[in-house]
């Protein structure tokens, strides 16, 4: 159950994330944007507008994708129990996580290389989530500067992937800290490569191979190809993978150089506790499914902890984080809880809370509104999702998301 978030100080608030707790007011849009009603839209309007290959890396995951359908399905196994005749007149979806109250109680999760998809993605993605007083995590697997993008929006969180090598993980932490991150996420569920067999029917790889195909591709989506990938080499140059490590790394496109994934498959609870060492903002966990090691995270340091499967990207077959939600939040109850994968709807966002998550986030979903629209893409896919948990808190008979209750609200499909 959650608790009732109160209301804070305002020298606790951030300038434009108390600013409204209902969703915005209908700006004129684009007849592009205008056409899309849901979340869902944006995927499909992605989907004509990206080459294959890029498309392929932002839909694709595991093997038999049997864990991205069981993120999706997780959400069926629950439905509403709503009361009625409540005065909701007044509702709020404002939350408040690590001190700071957010207009509504989800987030833009990291999706890596934003930038290939979008002119400027993780600017956009960040600018738009902050304009809308909602979080946003930069992933570390990006090809903008992480100086660059904290610079545009200080309030964005930063994801790391942990280099193989103490003395690397130390600068990367203290580059974070320089540029005035104040979150840092670390993601824990890459030990391995993915086998991502989607991406390379897809025709994707990093770095891209030049090849006539990719070329194809290219040419057949004019509006990408001059809007995107040829307006950010005329006014950046070639995009690098910027973050994954203290320096630039390899480019996004190169017919012989090779990325360098630096083995992680030794890296060990002592590491993050060297980053818990040497970081003194908030540190958050992700890619979290067992309840003991949300404990050893707490024990370690942790201020916060991210359920998740990597969006069925990693481990094949690797539980719904929605699944194992109750049973972490319960393993550490002192600790803010969060979740991301599988995340569609407004609906999925009130079934997460119930279950006792304090902010939910969703990546893909984003990274096609990005593609779309750009800065008014994120908004408006912002704004859909904040109506969509507004609406539902009505139709449920709640005013705050603090009334939210597993056992007043939810009933489990299958009777337990």
């Amino acid at each position: 159950m959650n608790t009732q978030n109160p209301p804070l100080p305002p020298g606790n608030a951030r300038p434009d994330a108390g600013r409204s707790s209902q969703p915005a007011a209908a700006r004129p849009l684009s007849p592009r944007l205008a056409r899309i009603l849901s979340l869902h839209d944006f995927e499909t309007a992605a989907q004509a507008h990206l080459p294959r290959p890029v498309f392929g890396y932002i839909a694709g995951a595991a093997e038999d994708n049997r864990s991205q359908q069981a993120n999706r399905s997780a959400f069926d196994a629950y439905e509403f129990v709503p009361r009625v005749l409540v005065n909701i007149a007044g509702r709020s979806t404002a939350t408040t996580l690590f001190g700071e109250r957010h207009a509504a109680p989800f987030g833009i999760a990291p999706v890596g290389l934003s930038a290939l998809s979008a002119y400027r993605g993780d600017i956009v993605l960040a600018q738009g989530a902050e304009r809308a007083g909602v979080p946003m995590i930069m992933s570390g697997s990006s090809l903008i500067r992480l100086e660059d993008v904290a610079r545009a929006s200080p309030a964005a969180w930063f994801q790391a992937y942990l280099p193989g090598k103490p003395d690397d993980i130390v600068a990367l932490v203290e580059r974070a800290a320089r540029a005035g991150f104040r979150k840092l996420v670390v993601t824990v569920d890459t030990p391995a490569a993915a086998n991502r067999e989607n991406n390379l029917r897809a025709g994707f790889s990093t770095p891209l191979r030049p090849t006539a195909r990719l070329a194809w591709d290219g040419l057949t989506h004019p509006r990408w190809l001059f809007g995107t990938f040829l307006k950010t080499i005329a006014r950046h140059g070639i995009p690098h993978f910027e973050n994954n490590f203290p320096t630039r790394g390899a480019p996004i496109i190169s017919p012989n150089v090779e990325r360098d994934f630096s083995h992680r498959g030794h890296l060990t609870w002592e590491h993050f506790a060297l980053v818990r060492r040497t970081w003194k903002g908030i540190l958050v966990i992700k890619g979290v499914l067992h309840p003991d090691d949300a404990r050893i995270a707490r024990d370690h340091g942790a201020d916060g902890v991210i359920v998740s499967n990597h969006g069925g990207r990693q481990l094949d077959g690797a539980v719904a984080p929605l699944r194992v939600l109750p049973g972490i939040v319960a393993a550490v109850p002192e600790l803010p809880v969060m979740m991301d994968s599988g995340v569609r709807r407004g609906a999925d966002v009130l079934k997460a809370l119930a279950l006792g998550a304090k902010m939910v986030f969703a990546g893909r979903p984003f990274a096609y509104a990005a593609a779309v629209g750009g800065e008014a893409g994120v908004a408006h896919a912002i704004n859909l999702l904040q109506a969509e948990v507004s609406r539902n808190m009505a139709m449920l008979g709640i005013s705050s998301l603090g009334e939210l209750d597993a056992q007043r609200f939810l009933r489990r499909v299958d009777g337990r």
